[in-house]
């Protein structure tokens, strides 16, 4: 499992990789913006914590994540665009 945190919301939720970005939110109780859920209009857009943009939408959890201690799990930052005019 990967612990996946939700920025501003600061909201952390246990995710498996392969896991849809926008499936692991609403379990979370997080809103992702969508709009054209093909990931070309942006609406959708995450910021990771290395500063890597993703389409939620289209995106799933990598597995490639190594924990940050032996006693830890592997974590993922994503920062939630909410862009009001929307």
């Amino acid at each position: 499992m990967i612990r996946v945190t939700f920025l501003p919301d600061q909201v952390s939720v246990e995710a498996a990789a392969g896991e849809g970005w926008l499936s692991v939110a609403a379990r979370a109780g997080v809103e992702i913006p969508t709009g054209c859920r093909m990931g070309s209009c942006g609406a959708c857009t995450l910021e990771l914590e290395d500063g890597a943009e993703i389409r939620a939408c289209i995106s799933t959890i990598a597995g490639d994540r190594a924990p940050a201690t032996l006693d830890d799990c592997p974590h993922i930052t994503a920062y939630v665009f909410r862009d009001p005019t929307w």
